[in-house]
This record gives structure tokens, sequence and C-alpha cells, in this order.
């Protein structure tokens, strides 16, 4: 029980009505202000396994609502929060009524309420003080003005955070001439692949591990037989649930980016990211980004020379309910488009490829069908209506969790042999930009995330599996799981002609 509602009560009653009636006002904002802050604890505790945070979080609330459209249709889901909203001002506008009805009451009325909530503010203060001691637990206590200073404290922090970043963009990094970058697989396509939620849960999770470990497995024989080798590490990555773009810009711009605001700030910097590098170095650059569905001007500080994102791609078939397209089509759309252009290039590619058909809502999911099949994306149109809307598969968390790891599973399937069949002499970086939500892996799950190098230059692969990589497709379990903000830069020493990888990463 909150102590401060009978001490609100008992001003209310003790007070002239019209002070009563400002007190009634200033209490009701702060009840809609602690309210607004616990249900988006909820929601970000959920999603990210962390509290929310009024000054970098906000921004959130748009990709929320991209999310819910794209999942349930605009009009569901603006009668969703048209009826949250509803609700949420009914319940202040109730809570102002009864605190105006306290305030006017005059006579036995307000000696009747001032006896009671008095008696109810002495109980409850002796279960706050004694309860635990008598065994009792935490039956009272009094918590608001702690959690909003927590609050205030989150954003003052938040903002000496983003002070300490300014000082890490002015730091100049100490990197090779660009006639020297890279020269490990100089003449080849780099190919980056992000994996939408694949997290180390998908390997190890006892409920996962049966389905992805023998998949991982499979992919590892049919790359051996296509002549290709491959190493597998782990990296920690600055998200969980979601905001893929976080890990991305880490990983990219060899900064930690584990908030909006970084992220924001990252873009209007010179921080170079690797795209840039490779751009620098002879490559031509591009991405491919399949979720992109409006304007996207952050695409100018990476460095890409062309970037594709859903319009541009040529797809069209069904979407997968928010999933615009399944990655089969994207990969062999790449392959069309930026390995074999209609317009032919001299220049290697070093692309970055964000695939998405292991995104929530998880239904329905994707199937492998033959590649000469694949065509205009129409030919996916029958398994993009088949199985349960999001609606019947949210409905039962074992579904859910069923679904996701069925996504992962043909996400795999589906890079493996696009690799052995298009792969041609190109060295490919895969690995996934963060956990899923814990729904689906469960409290305090690991934040680390697969990383695999596949290579048909053996010699590369060795490199890597020397400083830690295990070879093959599956990471070794007690392998490190360095930041993923070191990642450009071990690339960049793993992609060079002269010096091992540093000893204290993979």
């Amino acid at each position: 029980m909150p102590i401060e509602i009978p001490v609100i009560a008992l001003v209310l009653v003790l007070l002239p009505r019209r002070v009563g009636g400002i007190v009634a006002a200033v209490v009701t904002v702060a009840l809609g202000t602690l309210l607004f802050l616990k249900i988006a604890d909820i929601g970000v505790q959920s999603a990210f396994q962390r509290r929310f945070n009024p000054y970098l979080d906000v921004k959130m609330l748009s990709d929320g609502w991209n999310l819910l459209s794209g999942s349930i249709g605009t009009f569901s889901a603006a009668l969703v929060v048209a009826a949250a909203i509803g609700g949420f001002f009914l319940l202040l506008w109730l809570c102002f009524w009864l605190q105006r009805q306290l305030a006017a009451a005059t006579g036995p009325a307000a000696r009747a309420a001032a006896v009671a909530f008095g008696g109810l503010l002495i109980v409850g203060s002796a279960l706050w003080l004694f309860g635990p001691t008598l065994g009792l637990g935490r039956i009272a206590d009094a918590s608001a003005l702690p959690y909003l200073g927590h609050r205030l404290t989150l954003v003052q922090e938040s903002i000496a955070d983003m002070r300490r970043f300014e000082k890490d963009l002015a730091a100049q990094p100490n990197l090779p001439p660009a006639d020297s970058l890279f020269r490990a697989v100089r003449g080849r396509d780099v190919v980056l692949i992000f994996v939408e939620s694949y997290g180390r849960s998908a390997i190890e999770d006892p409920r996962y591990a049966p389905l992805i470990r023998p998949r991982l497995r499979q992919i590892e024989e049919q790359l051996d037989a296509a002549g290709y080798a491959s190493a597998s590490g782990w990296s920690w990555s600055p998200t969980m649930g979601g905001l893929s773009w976080l890990a991305h810009s880490t990983f990219l711009s060899g900064l930690w980016i584990d908030s909006q605001a970084r992220y924001d700030r990252l873009m209007i910097s010179d921080q170079p990211s690797l795209n840039s590098l490779f751009r620098r170095a002879g490559w031509r650059t591009a991405a491919v980004m399949p979720a992109i569905t409006m304007d996207w001007p952050e695409a100018a500080y990476f460095g890409y020379d062309e970037t594709f994102v859903a319009k541009t791609l040529g797809y069209k078939g069904k979407p997968f309910n928010w999933v615009t397209m399944p990655d089969q089509y994207t990969l062999l759309a790449f392959d069309r488009l930026v390995r074999h252009p209609s317009k032919a290039s001299d220049k290697p590619v070093m692309a970055e490829i964000a695939l998405i058909s292991s995104h929530a809502p998880w239904t329905p999911v994707p199937k492998l069908i033959d590649w000469a099949d694949v065509g205009d994306g129409t030919a996916f149109n029958a398994q993009a209506v088949s199985g349960d809307p999001p609606r019947v598969v949210w409905a039962d968390d074992e579904r859910v969790r069923t679904q996701y790891i069925e996504t992962i599973d043909y996400s795999l399937q589906t890079l493996g042999d696009y690799i052995a069949h298009f792969g041609e002499n190109g060295v490919f970086i895969i690995l996934g930009d963060h956990q899923p939500a814990p729904l689906v892996t469960g409290p305090d799950a690991s934040r680390s995330v697969p990383v695999h190098i596949v290579s048909r230059d053996r010699a590369l692969i060795d490199r890597f599996q020397k400083e830690g990589f295990s070879l093959g497709m599956t990471p070794r379990k007690d392998a490190p799981e360095p930041r993923m903000d070191t990642m450009r830069d071990r690339l960049i020493r793993g992609f060079a002609v002269q010096g091992p990888v540093p000893v204290h990463g993979f």
C-alpha cells in the first residue's frame, strides 16, 4: 500500500476547499506522470530488460507505432492506441473527481474521512516500518518520491553520458593509410550480413539448440563441400529485443552506441565507418535494407555508394506481415543488383545487408524454395498469407518461441544455401544484431550474439581461429564475448596482410 495515499487524502480533507482543488490538480498530474512511467517501464523492461529513460526513449514511441501498425494494420492500431489513451485519461479524471469530493467534504463526512485515513496512515506506517521485521513482507511502502527522484537521476546520468560520448567522438582514430587497408581481402567482395534477433540463446538455450545446432552443422558441411571454411565467435551487443540500428552503428563505427541520443549524434559526426573505410580503399559500397520503408537520411553517414531499400529491391510479392520480403528474395536481389549489376564495375563490393525474416511477429514462417523460382517474389505469395495471424500466435507464449526459432532456422538455412550456390570468392561476415525479447530468451540472458566468418581463403580463416574463434559454424561455449564496438578495428586488423588479430580478442 502506498503511504502517500492516506497522506494526500488527509491533506485534501483538512485544507480549505479552494486550496484542496489546487492540490487535487497537482496530485493528478503527478499520478499521471507516475502511471505513464510505470507503464513505460513495463514495456521497456519486457523488451529490453531495463527501465524507461525519459531522456533517451521518448523517440521509441514512433517506432512502437510503426511496429504495431505494421503487425495489425493502421486502423486496428489506431483503435488500440485511442482506447489506451482514452482509458488513461479517464482514470486520471476519475482520480481528480474523487479528490475533489474529498476536498469538498464538510461536517461529519469530513471528520469520518479524517479518522479513516488517519487510521490507515498509522496502520500503513507501522506495516512499512515493522512489516519486514515481523515476516509480513513489504505490505506498505512510500516509494513515489524516490521513484521520481531515481528517474531524474537517470536523466542527469544520460546527459553526462552524452558529454563523455562527445569526448569519444573528438578522439581521432589511429587508422592505417587507405592504400594499406584490407590487403588480405583485396579484389574480393566483402559482405556483412546482420541476422535479425539472432542471439546466443538460439544456439545454447535447451529449447532452441536441438533445432539450431544441427542446422549450423548442416551449413558447415554444405559450405565445406562448396570449398568454404568458417570460424565463429561471440560479440556483446549494445541492445536487445529491438533497436537493431544501435548494433549496426556500433559494429560499423567502432563506438559504443547504446542509446538513440548517441546514435543521432553519431549520424552527424566525422567518425569513419567500416563502410567508408572500404570505399576509401577502393571498394564499391552498398546497403541492402529491406526493412527501410521511409526516408533514411542516416544512410549518408555510413558512406554507401548505393542504397537499396524495400521499394527499390523490386519485390512484387506480398509482405509477411511487418516483414516486407523473405530473406531468400533479399539475398538474390543483392546478387542481381549489387554483385552482378547490368552496368558492370571493376571494383569489388563491400555490402551491408540486414535480413529481417526473423523479425517479430515471426509469422508466417518462410520456406526456402528453388532459387530459380524466386523471380519477382510473387512465388512467395502463398507463404505470405499462410499460418495464423500475429494476434493468434502472440496469445500463446510457447507458440511465439516456436515461431521465433523457426524463422532463425530459415534465415540460417537460406544464408548457407546462398553462399554455397552464389558466394563465389567472397568473404562473408555473418552476425546477429541482438538477442530477442526476454519473452523468448528468459530473464538475465546474455547479450552476446554469434559471429561467423566464411571464406574460401583458409589462411584468412586460420588467422581468426588462432585468436580464439572456433573452427566451423558453432562458437565455443567458453569463447570470450568482446563488445561489438571492437569489431570494426578487429576486422581492419584481421583483413590486413601483416600481424595477427590481438590476443585479447576472440
